[in-house]
């Protein structure tokens, strides 16, 4: 049975299920997979890779399902041209995330695309319901990749409380399974948005080693930092910084984070060819701290119905376990 949610409604969805756009892990066979599934798959331009972009839209090109984009807003405006390339895809929403939208908020709207803005705080959300969001995504610092630093169980009565009914609220960090989505619909969510349990499913574009990693990591074996970021000469604006699984790079740079940017040169080109020969002692894993719930690889069709049927379950469960007395 689809769960309804004003999300599901604006969005034309069934299921109110978001894939996170994960830079080069959400690829165009990922976000078919999800959208076929009756949720709604966002497309990870990340940094703004032209060629990739190009080639990942021309594969969803004729595609029916409800889909969108997503890129990282500071990156963005160093390349905005390539919003122009997503909006050519014809998406049914965009979605940025860390950085102000204001500047890219009128041809979105202009191509009749639905705004999603991610935040992280209360002076976000304004940010971008100002410019015109018409989805917030409230993401906990529980999140895989980058985030900031309130909780999921915070940031998403907060937003949902300062949005005022005005969009749908989604939320995001640390949601794995049908419970999450049920907890987070009963703090007042209309969905949630998932991205390191989509990333350990048939159909991520990551690598099966990655994968597997995240499907045999137990609960805390996560941090946030700057580590894996400085080893790429990548410095994010704050408050952001990334989360990922632990591994034997992050375990020799903690707390050297000084002598690792004074060494930049060297441990980026280290970094690089590490991440291309697949050695995920030295490459990060972004991931949140939901692996303690991921316990397998599946197809995203199954991650799906599963979360759903487990969510009405929870959610019928509460209900019927309540006794009201008065």
């Amino acid at each position: 049975m689809p769960i309804s949610t004003e999300l599901t409604a604006l969005l034309g969805i069934r299921h109110p299920i978001l894939l996170a756009p994960m830079d080069t892990i959400s690829g165009s066979r990922l976000v078919r997979a999800v959208s076929e599934a009756g949720g709604f798959g966002i497309l990870g331009a990340g940094y703004g890779e032209r060629t990739r972009l190009e080639t990942e839209t021309a594969k969803l090109e004729g595609f029916t399902k409800p889909f969108g984009i997503g890129f990282i807003t500071w990156s963005l405006a160093k390349r905005p041209e390539l919003l122009g390339i997503a909006l050519a895809a014809r998406p049914r929403a965009v979605m940025l995330s860390f950085g102000d939208p204001a500047p890219f908020a009128p041809d979105i709207k202009a191509a009749d695309a639905l705004l999603i803005c991610q935040v992280q705080s209360e002076e976000m959300a304004r940010q971008a319901l100002d410019c015109g969001a018409d989805i917030l995504i409230a993401q906990g610092t529980e999140a895989g990749g980058h985030g900031a630093s309130r909780t999921t169980i915070d940031i998403v009565p907060a937003i949902i409380d300062f949005a005022a009914g005005r969009v749908p609220v989604v939320a995001a960090g640390g949601i794995a399974d049908g419970r999450g989505l049920a907890a987070m619909m009963m703090l007042g969510a209309s969905g949630v948005l998932m991205g390191t349990r989509f990333y350990a499913c048939v159909e991520a574009d990551g690598a099966e080693e990655a994968k597997q990693r995240i499907r045999a990591a137990k609960s805390g074996e996560t941090v946030r930092g700057v580590v894996f970021d400085w080893s790429r000469k990548l410095m994010w604006p704050s408050p952001f910084t990334v989360r990922s699984l632990v591994n034997d790079h992050f375990r020799h740079w903690s707390g050297r984070e000084i002598e690792l940017m004074q060494r930049a040169d060297q441990i980026a080109v280290e970094y690089a060819e590490a991440k291309a020969a697949g050695n995920f002692e030295v490459a990060a894993v972004f991931a949140g701290e939901s692996v303690g719930l991921i316990h397998d690889i599946p197809p995203a069709a199954e991650i799906v119905g599963r979360i759903v049927a487990e969510a009405e379950q929870s959610l019928q469960g509460r209900r019927n376990s309540i006794a009201f007395v008065g």
